[in-house]
């Protein structure tokens, strides 16, 4: 994880052939590439969440092929899914079909920034519709599983309707708006779903809001 940008980078590899690949390259390398020469394992492409400069700073330095696409590579079959609603460009990788690395969509506790409408279809048509014990490999910051945020993640559990929505009066910016849900987010500031007077509605930064 990038200390500054609190972005992950990973490596996952098949125990049986030694075939690996890189997840996302906004982290330090060093770590994943001394676990490649303790493994014994052989990198052959670096898959790509999404075009942020957070998660491809370090894909020069790999040298390899860079995909966002579906993959088979030894033995690791590897399915892309797009996410949009964070950027238009959002996919996830689901690899043999254990454990799936989100991207900047759906983290623990929280969900990523952007389209409301486009965000809830990725979370919801998406990843709820896998199986609750599925590992997720988020892009900034801690693992979950699907079933946790099924049952924890406040943005889940106000589209899933178990949960109301909020009615706090916030301002962002110079705007007046309504506090529809509040979570925690991987830097420690929050995040928020609001809606604007005019009925358009956002996912925000904590620190952009302003709560009375």
């Amino acid at each position: 994880m990038d200390p500054s940008w609190l972005s992950n980078a990973y490596l996952v590899a098949d125990e049986r052939d030694g075939t690996a690949v890189f997840v996302d390259s906004g982290a330090p390398l060093e770590p994943l590439l001394q676990a490649v020469e303790e493994w014994g394992v052989t990198p052959t492409h670096v898959l790509r969440t999404h075009g942020h400069q957070d998660h491809v700073v370090h894909e020069g330095e790999l040298g390899l092929p860079v995909v966002t696409s579906a993959l088979s590579t030894g033995g690791l079959g590897i399915e892309a899914i797009p996410t949009p609603g964070h950027s238009d460009d959002m996919v996830c990788f689901v690899v043999n079909g254990e454990l799936v690395f989100s991207g900047d969509t759906l983290f623990k506790d929280t969900v990523g920034g952007g389209d409301v409408e486009q965000i809830r279809r990725s979370v919801m048509n998406v990843y709820m519709a896998m199986p609750h014990e599925r590992r997720v490999l988020p892009g900034h910051t801690d693992e979950t599983t699907i079933g946790r945020e099924w049952e924890e993640n406040p943005f889940v559990r106000v589209w899933r309707g178990v949960e109301p929505e909020g009615t706090e009066p916030v301002r962002v910016g110079e705007e007046e708006a309504t506090l529809v849900v509040w979570s925690p987010d991987y830097d420690g500031k929050g995040k928020a779903w609001v809606r604007f007077a005019n009925g358009r509605d956002a996912i925000v930064g904590g620190s952009r809001v302003e709560r009375s």
